[in-house]
C-alpha cells in the first residue's frame, strides 16, 4: 500500500477529527460559554482516542502518520482544555505549565528523531499519564462540587496525569538512546 493510501485509514481520519475538534471545544467553551457543550467534545475527543488505537491494533492500520499525529492531537486537546480551565479559574497554573514544557521537550524531540526516521509511538506509562490528565480534567468541570471536599479529586488526579507524564518522558529517553546506539552500532558494522 503506498504512503499516501495508508494515511487514510479509518484511525487517522478519527485523529484528525480529533485535531479539527480542538478549536470546536475551544469556540464552544470561551467564545459561547458552553461548558457542558464543550466537555462534549473533550469527552467525544477522548472515545475517539481510544476507537483509533482499537481500529489501528485490530487491522493493522498503525502508520508513521497515526504515531506522529495521535499523540499530538491528544496533547493539544488535553492542554486546550488545560488552558481554558486555568482562564476560567478552575485549575491552577502550575500543572498546565510543568505539562506544556515536558511536551514542548517531546516536541522539539520527535521532530529531531522523525529527521533520523526514528518514531517514538506511545507507551503505556504515557497512556496512564494521559488517562489520569483526561479524569482530572473531566473532574475539573465539577470543580464546584468538591468544594467543601478535604480531598480533591480533580486536582488529584491532574498532579499523578503530571507525574506520570514525566515519568514517561524519561521512559522514552531511555527507548530512545537505546535505538540511538543501534542505528549507530548498525552504521559502525555496515562501516567495517
Amino acid at each position: 500500500m503506498s504512503d499516501r493510501k495508508r494515511i487514510w485509514t479509518v484511525p487517522n481520519v478519527l485523529t484528525m477529527f480529533r485535531l479539527a475538534m480542538v478549536p470546536v471545544y475551544w469556540v464552544l467553551m470561551m467564545g459561547y460559554r458552553l461548558n457542558y457543550w464543550a466537555l462534549g467534545v473533550f469527552v467525544l475527543a477522548a472515545c475517539t482516542d481510544m476507537l483509533d488505537g482499537f481500529l489501528a491494533r485490530k487491522y493493522n492500520q498503525i502508520t508513521d502518520f497515526g504515531k506522529l499525529m495521535d499523540p499530538l492531537a491528544d496533547k493539544l486537546m488535553t492542554l486546550s482544555v488545560m488552558a481554558t480551565l486555568l482562564l476560567r479559574g478552575i485549575i491552577r497554573w502550575e500543572p498546565l505549565a510543568l505539562l506544556a514544557l515536558k511536551e514542548f521537550v517531546m516536541l522539539l524531540g520527535g521532530i529531531l528523531l522523525y529527521n533520523r526516521r526514528i518514531v517514538v509511538h506511545s507507551l503505556f506509562v504515557g497512556k496512564f499519564a494521559q488517562t489520569c490528565l483526561c479524569l482530572g480534567l473531566f473532574l475539573s468541570f465539577f470543580a464546584d462540587k468538591f468544594e467543601n471536599l478535604a480531598f480533591q479529586p480533580h486536582t488529584t488526579f491532574l498532579w499523578v496525569g503530571v507525574g506520570a507524564a514525566y515519568t514517561a518522558l524519561v521512559v522514552y529517553v531511555r527507548s530512545v538512546i537505546r535505538q540511538l546506539r543501534g542505528v549507530e552500532n548498525t552504521y559502525n558494522q555496515r562501516s567495517e
